[in-house]
């Protein structure tokens, strides 16, 4: 019998009413492995409202108090971080020793991250901008923040969100993604001997379980990482109520590659961004855009690249990634590799691997136009194009040339070259000879269609903050 997962509310595992329910499927056996429920809207109102309880004493604690408590849960999920990994493999197919060192152990530090920037939060200093007055600056927590988080890396996703909205002082309701919910209740459970009831809560369900939270007047913010689809749809929810949303969206990463650069170092490292957790990265290299000059030379080394890494089941130390998540996912990459213009040659992999598991070869496509769906569309999988350039102006033009704005990388041995473009390249981020190192002190964010507001750094706990000016009278 397969379990049926159970909602986070107010402190306690509640069993849904709801007579619907999603099948949850391990992507590497094609296994139902759990039965999420739909969750009703009087059970989303229901984890709303035990959020705004918890609001009026949470909202109100001393930072050192939310730092102490962050700082436990940091220690929690190192301590429960082989069953966190356990969980979160079953629903996704990743590789588990990445899994473990590349995002639980990183989501530990990330907590403590922001457990110390809680009490670095502060306004402008205070003085007399009018005479007989004094002004200051308070910044405060929003509320109930209202979050839903993706399938691709679903307890760091989470982590982002709950951790500086926790920080801030506000409470959360989140949903996790219907095909990936098992870490997120792990991390429900090891937060109740440390969180307040009602401080973070955790509502299953599909698409429309979504709508219905971050439609709701009580929040004050509503926070996605998803599509481009799923972003849209939430702004809009917000606007119609003047909340504010915050959005981590899609991307389709260019990785610019110059005439001088190491191109054995490009090449390895483009791989690994290309195709690391199976492509499903908004951050993943994506396009290469190699000089003509080097263009044959590095598309062989990116090719001899691809075909050294291999999918392969959770427990494969030899696997460099796992499968893709779902198979409906699986089915829209495979129609993506069946739709390519005859002008796109398939270097090396475009296959399915095996028959079992949602398993794509490392895919590398060259002689591909600006215009073709593969360079402009989010694609979600291990596949990088590659296409040449003559000229800096022709690099930026191809690198800007889609509606994505989130990440981007540039290979040089030319400081002024590599500086020019990390300010003409319009992305939230430009790495310089590497391609996807996160860290928490520094911010991750997109332009464009990537979506705006930040997540990590200084800059992602402000966004869960409100400010106030307070002036008071001398006399």
């Amino acid at each position: 019998m397969t379990d049926r997962l159970q909602n986070y509310i107010d402190g306690a595992f509640v069993d849904s009413t709801s007579s619907a329910s999603i099948d949850v499927i391990d992507p590497a056996t094609e296994k139902v492995v759990a039965r999420s429920p739909v969750s009703t809207d009087a059970e989303v109102a229901g984890a709303i409202a035990a959020a705004e309880r918890a609001f009026l004493t949470w909202g109100r604690t001393t930072p050192s108090a939310r730092q102490a408590a962050l700082l436990a849960l940091a220690d929690a999920i190192e301590e429960h971080a082989d069953e966190i990994v356990a969980a979160q493999v079953r629903n996704t197919g990743q590789i588990a020793a990445l899994v473990k060192s590349e995002e639980v152990l990183v989501c530990a530090d990330q907590v403590r991250f922001f457990a110390g920037a809680a009490r670095m939060l502060e306004g402008r200093s205070a003085g007399e901008y009018m005479d007989g007055f004094t002004s200051y600056v308070r910044r405060e927590p929003i509320g109930v923040v209202g979050q839903v988080t993706p399938w691709n890396y679903p307890f760091m996703m989470a982590i982002w969100k709950i951790a500086p909205a926790l920080a801030a002082g506000n409470t959360v309701v989140l949903k996790p993604s219907d095909t990936t919910p098992e870490s997120t209740l792990v991390l429900a459970r090891i937060t109740k001997d440390i969180l307040p009831d009602g401080v973070f809560n955790v509502v299953l369900g599909d698409g429309g379980v979504g709508a219905r939270l971050v439609s709701d007047p009580a929040l004050g913010l509503v926070a996605i990482t998803g599509s481009v689809r799923a972003g849209v749809a939430v702004a809009t929810a917000a606007a119609t109520d003047v909340k504010r949303a915050h959005l981590e969206l899609g991307g389709k990463a260019p990785a610019v590659v110059f005439g001088d650069a190491d191109l054995a170092r490009a090449a390895e490292g483009i791989a690994q961004a290309a195709f690391f957790n199976a492509g499903q990265d908004c951050t993943a290299a994506t396009r290469a855009l190699v000089h003509e000059s080097v263009h044959d030379e590095f598309v062989a080394a990116l090719v001899a690249q691809a075909q050294s890494l291999r999918p392969g089941a959770p427990d494969d130390p030899e696997a460099f990634f796992g499968s893709l998540n779902n198979v409906r996912h699986f089915g829209a990459v495979l129609a993506k590799l069946a739709a390519l213009p005859a002008h796109a040659v398939v270097a090396t992999g475009g296959k399915r691997v095996g028959d079992t598991g949602f398993y794509l070869e490392p895919t590398v496509i060259t002689g591909v136009h600006q215009d073709d769906p593969i360079v402009q569309e989010e694609t979600f999988g291990p596949i990088i194009t590659v296409q040449p350039f003559a000229t800096e102006d022709e690099a930026v033009a191809l690198a800007n040339g889609v509606d994505y704005g989130l990440a981007s990388s540039v290979w040089t041995t030319d400081h002024a070259t590599a500086n020019r473009m990390s300010i003409r390249i319009d992305a939230g981020a430009v790495w310089i000879n590497c391609h996807i190192p996160l860290v928490a002190e520094m911010p991750h964010g997109g332009f464009k269609h990537s979506g705006y507001g930040k997540d990590l750094s200084a800059y992602g706990l402000e966004d869960y903050t409100r400010i106030k000016h307070v002036m008071s009278s001398n006399d």
